[in-house]
């Protein structure tokens, strides 16, 4: 869905700082220290960890990465056709790093490891086209998805590692409501775990689409999350493993409501039962499970600040009150990275 805001701030430039925010002690987690790595004018929404670098992709047809182990950074633009793409999606896949944006034409390019070496890879022209998210299950299957046209969502794989992408028919994929679609928050409406997918709707129906075999069949599961207007569903979705798996969202119009915006499954994705109701936080970008957690402790990003839960989404914390940050992805069970309206930065999740 296209009516996300943005704000842009400051030139690029690098950057440290360190914040502390004490809360009472629940679980694991009680504090974060931050360091910012990158600040931006671009809205960053779109990240991925390969080894120690952090590469990203921004509107404004920028993307680049920082080297965690160098602390160096490269950035770039890549000119689109008609304008300055806006990526909000990326992926890799060990031999490169994909990127997608949002809007007609949808342009995919393959970026070599130095990001020197740019190719275009995909086009499509649709006028209602908008892709939200993009993931690779190994080094050649790949996979993005888009808002609906004619009635299903726009599904592209790829199966000789990115250099060819072939669009599914709707025929063979489960039909949408009047109204569903998806939202290109943070690149975490579509989850690939082996040969497992999952991808989450919202608008006028909040639902999970599951496939089992790389998107050759599909199943579909309704969820409890908040639905039925244009800006209310499922914004992000992540799975800790094939049965575990926890999705936010909840009301973009009205950020502080804190009900049907959490959700909590067992199975895959066949049913999922609201956690928190009326407590903890409200609207929110993204959601990821911390590694190594059992599939207990969860970070979510986005207008209520940085919030973590050590109880499957029982209960919840706010590490930091900041609101600038849209998307988040570990790189280990204590570090994340984290980005979104003018930054990114680099946070330790500590006792």
């Amino acid at each position: 869905m296209r009516k996300i805001l943005f704000i842009f701030l400051a030139p690029l430039a690098f950057v440290s700082c360190d914040s502390k925010i004490s809360q009472p002690k629940n679980g694991y987690f009680t504090r974060i220290e931050m360091d910012t790595l990158i600040e931006t004018n671009c809205s960053v929404r779109a990240l991925t960890i390969v080894n120690d670098t952090v590469w990203f992709g921004a509107d404004k047809g920028t993307f680049g990465y920082y080297d965690l182990t160098a602390n160096e950074k490269f950035l770039d633009t890549i000119s689109g056709e008609y304008s300055l793409p806006e990526f909000r999606s990326i992926a890799s896949n060990g031999n490169g790093i994909f990127l997608l944006n949002v809007g007609s034409p949808a342009l995919l390019y393959k970026v070599s490891k130095n990001g020197r070496d740019k190719k275009l890879v995909y086009k499509e022209t649709h006028k209602d086209i908008f892709y939200d998210s993009m993931k690779f299950c190994n080094d050649k299957e790949g996979i993005a998805i888009g808002d609906p046209v004619e009635g299903c969502f726009s599904i592209i794989i790829t199966h000789d590692g990115g250099e060819t992408w072939k669009k599914l028919s709707c025929e063979n994929l489960p039909k949408l409501a009047e109204g569903e679609a998806a939202f290109a928050a943070s690149n975490t409406n579509l989850v690939v775990n082996k040969n497992d997918t999952w991808i989450v709707s919202g608008g006028t129906k909040a639902r999970v689409f599951y496939s089992p075999d790389k998107g050759k069949t599909w199943e579909v599961y309704t969820t409890p999350i908040t639905q039925g207007l244009s800006m209310a569903g499922i914004f992000s979705a992540d799975f800790y493993d094939e049965n575990i798996g926890f999705i936010v969202g909840g009301n973009y119009d009205r950020p502080s409501q804190n009900s049907g915006n959490k959700a909590l499954t067992l199975n895959g994705g066949k049913t999922w039962a609201l956690m928190a109701e009326n407590t903890g936080f409200g609207y929110a970008d993204c959601v990821q499970f911390v590694p190594n957690s059992g599939g207990r402790q969860l970070v979510t990003v986005g207008f209520s600040g940085i919030n973590y839960s050590s109880d499957q989404g029982k209960t919840w914390i706010q590490l930091s009150p900041d609101k600038g940050y849209q998307t988040i992805r570990f790189i280990d069970g204590a570090t994340a990275v984290a980005a979104g309206k003018n930054k990114i930065a680099k946070i330790k999740f500590k006792k």
